[in-house]
C-alpha cells in the first residue's frame, strides 16, 4: 500500500534536539514539546521525502517505571494521526524496549503491506536490523537526523537508509522549547494570592508555607502546561498530579522548607496543586478568547 509510517524515537529527539537549540543536552523535565507542531514537522517531512499519505506516526519513549505515563504522554496519545508506543525508564534514566518496539512495528507493517515508505527518526544503531528486513519486503527507508547527524546518528544505519535528511536547529526550535523558571520571568496573569490566615486543622505555619509555594508554582505555570494538566486527568479520572509537574512542585517545596516532605505535606501539596490549577482553568475558560468577540458573523 503506497502510504508512509513515521517512527519517532523520542529519546533522540529530545537528546539531540536539546542539544542543538541549547548546544548542550538538557533535561527532559525542562524541555517543552509542541505535539501539534512536530507532527506537521514530521507530515512536512514525508511530503518532502516520499510524496506518499501518511499512514501514522509511531511516537516510542519510556515511562517512569512507578509513575507511569506523564502529562506528555497522555497528549500525545491523543493527538491524531498519532500512535504512542511505551518502554520503561529504569533506575539509571536509561530508557528500554523502545528499540525491540520499534524494529517489531517496522518489520510487521512491512510485512502486512501497510506501508511502502518509511520515516524514520533515530540514531540508534540497534535499529538497522529493522530497516534491512523491512527493506526486504520492499518497503523504502527514510532516515531523518538532527544536525549534525554523522555524529548522532550510527555510521552503518546511515548506510543502510535509501535517503538521508536532517532536521536544523530552526526546525527544531519551531517545535522544542526550554522556558525558563517561573522565577526568572515576568509575573504570570494568575494573581498569586497570598496564604490564608491559620485556621482549621491543617492551617500550621508550614502549611502556610507549603500552600504559598504551591501558589507561586500554578501561577508560574504556561497555558500549554495548564492544557497538559486538563488532558492528563481527562484521562486519570481527574486524579493525581501529571509526574513531570509532580517532581518539580515537591522538589521546590522541600528545598523551601529546607527539608524533605513528609506523609502529611505531600498529600497537602498535592491537593493545593489540583484546587488551584482547577481554579485557573475555571478563570481560563470564562475568560472570552481575544478577538473573538469582535469576529464578525461568517468570518
Amino acid at each position: 500500500m503506497d502510504r508512509a509510517a513515521v517512527f519517532v524515537d523520542a529519546g533522540y529527539l529530545f537528546a539531540q534536539g536539546s542539544a542543538a537549540i541549547s548546544g548542550q543536552k538538557q533535561k527532559r523535565t525542562d524541555l517543552v514539546l509542541d505535539e501539534a507542531a512536530v507532527r506537521a514537522e514530521l507530515v512536512d517531512v514525508v511530503r518532502q521525502t516520499c510524496g506518499l499519505p501518511l499512514l501514522r506516526i509511531y511516537w516510542y519513549d519510556g515511562a517512569p517505571t512507578f509513575r507511569g505515563p506523564t502529562a506528555e504522554h497522555t497528549r500525545i496519545a491523543n493527538s491524531p494521526d498519532m500512535k504512542l508506543r511505551l518502554g520503561y525508564v529504569n533506575g539509571a534514566g536509561e530508557q528500554k524496549g523502545v528499540d525491540a518496539m520499534i524494529v517489531t512495528d517496522m518489520i510487521e507493517l512491512a510485512r502486512n503491506g501497510a506501508m511502502s515508505d518509511a520515516v524514520l527518526l533515530s540514531g540508534d544503531e540497534d535499529i538497522r536490523i529493522g530497516v534491512q528486513v523491512a527493506q526486504t519486503f520492499g518497503v523504502r527507508v527514510h532516515l531523518l537526523g538532527i544536525h549534525p547527524s554523522r555524529g548522532s546518528q550510527g555510521p552503518l544505519l546511515l548506510q543502510e537508509a535509501d535517503t538521508t535528511t536532517e532536521w536544523d536547529a530552526t526546525t527544531i526550535g519551531r517545535f522544542l522549547s526550554m522556558p525558563q523558571p517561573a522565577s526568572a520571568t515576568a509575573p504570570a496573569p494568575h494573581t498569586v494570592r497570598p496564604p490564608p490566615t491559620p485556621g482549621g486543622a491543617a492551617a500550621t505555619p508550614t502549611a502556610s508555607i507549603l500552600q504559598h509555594v504551591t501558589l507561586q508554582f500554578v501561577g508560574g505555570l504556561s497555558a500549554l502546561d495548564l492544557a497538559s494538566i486538563e488532558t492528563y486527568w481527562a484521562a486519570n479520572n481527574n486524579r493525581g498530579v501529571p509526574p513531570e509537574f509532580d517532581r518539580q512542585l515537591l522538589k521546590l517545596a522541600a528545598q523551601t522548607l529546607g527539608s524533605p516532605l513528609d506523609d502529611a505535606e505531600r498529600p497537602f501539596v498535592r491537593q493545593t496543586f489540583h484546587k488551584e490549577v482547577k481554579a485557573r482553568l475555571a478563570t481560563a475558560a470564562s475568560t472570552p478568547a481575544a478577538g473573538s468577540a469582535a469576529a464578525p458573523a461568517g468570518a
